[in-house]
């Protein structure tokens, strides 16, 4: 009985010690200190029960703090960077349109004073961030609260990966436009078809179709930026040796390279489109005939990304009699979407059956 509660006390001690030492690491402090000040912590609190409570509760912040930093690092050099972040205005995971800024009209050489006032009387429209949950995930007790260094990773990697899947889907599917308008294009392709699918294959002068309607809708040349299907982009490499030859595509990032004004990038999970034009439903994998994945072009500051809460939680094993398990998973939010539905392009394959 001696033995195992020295053993306890051991491994509580050692808990602590990593612990502390990762938390001041990360605050730019010593870790020795760290791991003394968790320590006192233990101490201060003073039983088995207040430190398995300690262990618990600080095994869940460095998860969550692990999760939230892998989220970020996951957008860098991607399509959705650079796009303008207005998580500083995000309150309880909403996030108000009119905050995120109107373009006030611009007078050129003006000779009346005083200059007019042209009030920005758009409605306030309240938005909720879209929320992102994972599966449930079960961990044994040990796992838990011996923070393992490998499982922390994988149980991580595996909910930031799930969880950024979702957020770069949803954000594609926001920045297409619902069907074809004056202001919202939603072009088509006018290549060879292909005998399987009855797919017309998208050429260059699509590709220049697209810039031509970005142009039309008074899109300013620099910041376009071009997300191309893997059906489009494998298209351009058949038939174009320029694109060819410039693909040099980042595995990590997507981004391709520059064409006409574009920065490229390869998603391959875009929206789908049927043969009628019309965007289906987040998540629909298509299966009727003429559904095809599209690609799209935007005006990086005309539209925006917010980021919320990131929580985690979990369900500890004595909760758990059955499977004596612990059971986490996350939960996370975030939005991409125009600020006005006026400066982007759709292209979506088209169909010809027979």
């Amino acid at each position: 009985m001696e033995k195992k509660r020295l053993m306890t006390l051991l491994m509580a001690v050692l808990f602590n010690c990593v612990t502390g030492g990762m938390l001041a690491a990360a605050m730019g402090v010593s870790p020795i200190a760290g791991a003394v000040g968790m320590n006192c912590v233990g101490v201060l609190l003073g039983g088995e029960t207040a430190q398995g409570a300690l262990r618990a509760g600080v095994c869940k912040e460095i998860w969550t703090g692990e999760l939230v930093k892998s989220l970020r690092g996951f957008v860098a050099g991607t399509w959705l960077d650079g796009i303008p972040d207005n998580s500083s205005i995000v309150d309880n995971d909403v996030i108000h349109l009119v905050d995120v800024g109107v373009d006030p009209e611009v007078l050129v050489n003006n000779t009346t004073y005083p200059i007019p006032l042209q009030a920005l009387d758009d409605k306030d429209i309240a938005v909720k961030l879209d929320k992102f949950q994972t599966k449930v995930t079960p961990i044994t007790d040990d796992e838990l609260y011996s923070i393992s260094y490998d499982k922390i990773a994988r149980v991580k990697e595996s909910h930031s990966n799930a969880i950024n899947d979702a957020k770069f889907a949803k954000a594609a599917h926001a920045l297409c436009a619902k069907s074809d308008s004056a202001t919202t294009p939603v072009l088509k392709t006018t290549g060879e078809k292909d005998g399987a699918t009855g797919r017309l294959k998208m050429t260059v002068k699509d590709v220049l179709a697209m810039k031509s309607a970005m142009d039309k809708l008074g899109v300013p040349t620099t910041n376009r930026r071009l997300v191309l299907c893997t059906d489009h982009v494998n298209d351009l490499l058949a038939a174009d040796q320029t694109f060819k030859e410039q693909y040099n595509i980042d595995r990590n990032t997507g981004k391709v390279g520059k064409l006409y004004g574009f920065d490229i990038y390869e998603f391959e999970n875009t929206p789908y489109y049927a043969a009628a034009g019309t965007k289906k439903a987040v998540g629909d994998k298509g299966g009727t005939a003429g559904d095809f994945h599209c690609s799209f072009a935007f005006y990086t500051p005309r539209v925006f990304k917010a980021t919320g809460s990131t929580k985690m939680y979990w369900s500890p094993a004595e909760n758990n009699p059955e499977y004596q398990r612990n059971e986490v998973n996350f939960r996370h939010y975030f939005v991409c979407m125009p600020k006005k539905e006026d400066a982007g392009v759709v292209m979506r394959s088209d169909y010809k059956a027979g």
